[in-house]
């Protein structure tokens, strides 16, 4: 018998471990008393998806964006009725990746903006966790200025510990070093941000292990895009 929910395609394995939190969040933020009441997913963890900073600052001729097409038209093709790609870089291809397919793919800019809205009515100024790709793309930073919201990302000096902690220990499986990124987000709050957007879901990872959304100064994407997702699905959040 077919279920009659939707079902979800996952475009994953930007990063592979934070694709594996995603999974886990949905999961766990998901209303449910037994199996039957979870989402129906297929997930495509393709790893070897070229480098979307590489590209983006230029260091790679390697084009991501025709191969996450591809990935959403064999996602579309297998059945799937809205995407989602829990990566933050990867939304610079967003416009490749939708032109492929007649389906609708979640904006985990989007939903990421909502919420700190939401949080912060009247908000003014955002600082901006991410990769350097993220934000020479100017994804977050044109969306926050479309809403009348000041974009504030890190200086050259804490841009390379964001970068350092993102691949040169989440990414590599090492452990990370929180009070260096916690010295970031202090510079950005001293400039006025009133959020601090996690906009690479790398930096998910480090607020699921280390308990950082305890603190309402910290929106996480991957979070919002999981909870996001659900009620897409049409299911309901826990709590």
């Amino acid at each position: 018998m077919s279920s009659s929910k939707p079902l979800v395609g996952v475009i994953g394995g930007v990063g592979p471990l934070a694709t594996a939190y995603f999974l886990d969040m949905v999961v766990r933020l998901t209303a449910a008393e037994r199996d039957q009441d979870h989402l129906d997913l297929v997930v495509f963890n393709h790893a070897s998806i070229p480098d979307r900073t590489d590209f983006v600052v230029g260091r790679s001729q390697e084009n991501p964006g025709p191969v996450m097409a591809e990935d959403a038209r064999r996602l579309e093709a297998f059945g799937a009725e809205f995407l989602v790609l829990p990566c933050n870089t990867a939304h610079t291809f967003t416009d490749e990746v939708q032109a492929a397919v007649r389906i609708p793919l979640l904006s985990i800019v989007g939903e990421t903006l909502d919420e700190a809205q939401r949080r912060v009515p009247g908000l003014e100024r955002a600082g901006v966790l991410a990769t350097t790709g993220t934000i020479r793309s100017g994804v977050y930073h044109r969306a926050l200025e479309e809403r009348g919201i000041t974009p504030l990302a890190p200086g050259e000096e804490d841009q390379a510990t964001v970068m350092r902690v993102i691949y040169e220990q989440v990414k590599a499986g090492r452990p990370v070093d929180l009070e260096a990124l916690r010295s970031v987000v202090g510079s950005l709050l001293a400039e006025g941000a009133q959020v601090v957007l996690l906009g690479c879901t790398e930096l998910s990872v480090v607020a699921a292990d280390f308990e950082l959304l305890a603190d309402p100064l910290y929106v996480d994407s991957l979070d919002q895009l999981a909870r996001a997702t659900i009620l897409r699905a049409g299911a309901q959040v826990r709590g």
